[in-house]
């Protein structure tokens, strides 16, 4: 969803970086929100000073950030995906809670949430290290964020329990 897009008067926008590292990437900058409302499964805006299908048009690509201040509180057993990145999660392994990752992104799959894991797995020092694979790439599982796999969700610790295989 994006009630906080719909929510708030000020955007702030910034230019997809450049190809092949031509530049420094342009900073966000803000912009005023004339009005905004749901079109199917995106937002549609008219910002102030823009006044044109012309002046819309270099806008186009650009992605849309808005102030976590601004975000409306969330229901219990309602998360913002932004927070749930960067989250530990921990699973199971023959009936022990183990380590699996940290959520480095939330996706949709149209009927629920999907957090991608980075593994990791904790070394003899009891230090948290990256799970690589054979061709030394970093490790990922996909878990459904729903209520039957996801049963704890501690925000304030940074962390997600869940029953999700360490194996799997």
């Amino acid at each position: 969803g994006s009630p906080a897009l719909l929510g708030v008067r000020e955007w702030w926008l910034q230019r997809p970086a450049a190809p092949l590292n031509t530049g420094d990437p342009q900073p966000p900058w803000p912009v005023r929100v004339s009005k905004s409302r749901r079109h199917g499964a995106t937002v549609v805006a008219s910002l102030e000073g823009v006044t044109d299908r012309n002046q819309a048009e270099p806008l186009r690509g650009c992605t849309v950030w808005v102030s976590r201040a601004a975000f409306p509180a969330t229901e219990n057993d309602e998360y913002y995906w932004v927070d749930l990145i960067g989250c530990t999660v921990y699973g199971t392994e023959a009936g022990e809670r183990v380590l699996l990752g940290v959520v480095d992104h939330v996706m949709d799959n149209g009927v629920h949430a999907i957090l991608r894991v980075q593994r990791q797995r904790v070394d003899s020092g009891g230090v948290p290290q990256p799970m690589l694979d054979s061709r030394g790439m970093q490790v990922e599982t996909l878990i459904p964020f729903v209520a039957a796999h996801v049963h704890t969700v501690d925000l304030t610790n940074r962390r997600l329990e869940t029953d999700w295989p360490a194996d799997f």
